[in-house]
């Protein structure tokens, strides 16, 4: 992946800078000799002067990178926003219409966990969706949409899992709960930032269960664009360093399969994005 010049990494709550062909690990408050602090939440808020910093460790020795010794990338985000239909198809296998503004819910901060966390199933009713996750750098509020790239970190692959009784138990129903139980937003390994990547509109991003391709596809397919979510998000709220937004979820998911399929204990959820990373879910008894 030539284009990389920053992955961003957390390990026990200190900022991390991924580094070489071996994915050697650099603590950032160390390699900097104290410019930076070992907050994520700092690295955020001075994305730019990071990623000048960062070009400089290409050679710079480092531990082997144990990815499941890693934090989520952003491991205490103030805000977590999800998006709810965003993919035609995926709107189109709920029966619903397509949305003309953002179906945005809350994720709680307490359901982030490391990209390749195990999934605790409570219930027989949990759900897959594999997402393209956004981690905001400087934010603001009243962010053009044609400068909203400028405002993100980095992008990752993250999961949206959901406990579909617990989304549908009330009419109407509220998603946020259902999608908030621990370890529910895994995403990572790391963060890419977004200002080298070629085509950031247009990703292929994939999930399989148990080897078996669930989800396919690009995310140009997106309803909203990710410049689009930040633009609408940011005319409403401000958007803080470190926040996450999980931009939606393609077709494929189990409730929506005839008959619904849900993840059972000893299940493993891939997830894909090409270019970005990989995750690896084991679903496991509560």
């Amino acid at each position: 992946m030539p284009f990389m010049t920053l992955r961003f990494a957390s390990r026990n709550g200190r900022a991390q800078l991924v580094v070489g062909s071996e994915n050697r690990l650099v603590d950032l408050e160390t390699a900097s000799n104290g410019k930076f602090s070992s907050e994520p939440i700092d690295a955020f808020r001075r994305w730019k002067e990071l990623r000048a910093f960062a070009a400089t460790l290409s050679d710079n020795p480092g531990d082997i990178c144990d990815i499941n010794s890693l934090d989520a990338p952003s491991p205490w985000p103030t805000q977590v926003f999800g998006i709810g239909l965003n993919y035609r198809s995926h709107a189109e296998e709920s029966g619903l219409p397509i949305p003309t503004t953002p179906l945005t819910f809350t994720k709680y901060s307490s359901s982030i966990a490391h990209g390749n966390a195990d999934i605790p199933l409570v219930g027989s009713s949990i759900d897959w969706e594999v997402e393209l996750v956004v981690v905001i750098a400087d934010g603001g509020r009243n962010i053009a949409t044609n400068k909203a790239w400028d405002h993100v970190a980095g992008i990752a692959v993250g999961q949206d899992i959901s406990d579909r009784a617990l989304q549908f138990a009330s009419q109407p129903p509220q998603f946020s709960l259902g999608k908030s139980r621990k370890n529910y937003s895994p995403f990572g390994p790391w963060l890419i930032d977004a200002a080298d990547l070629p085509q950031r509109d247009a990703l292929h991003m994939t999930c399989t269960l148990n080897g078996e391709i669930v989800q396919d596809t690009s995310t140009d397919d997106l309803i909203f664009n990710v410049s689009d979510i930040i633009a609408y998000l940011s005319g409403i709220v401000q958007l803080l360093p470190g926040d996450v937004i999980f931009t939606g979820t393609p077709g494929g998911v189990g409730v929506s399969r005839k008959p619904s399929v849900f993840l059972k204990p000893g299940d493993v959820l891939v997830s894909t994005i090409d270019g970005i990373g990989t995750t690896t879910n084991r679903c496991v008894a509560e």
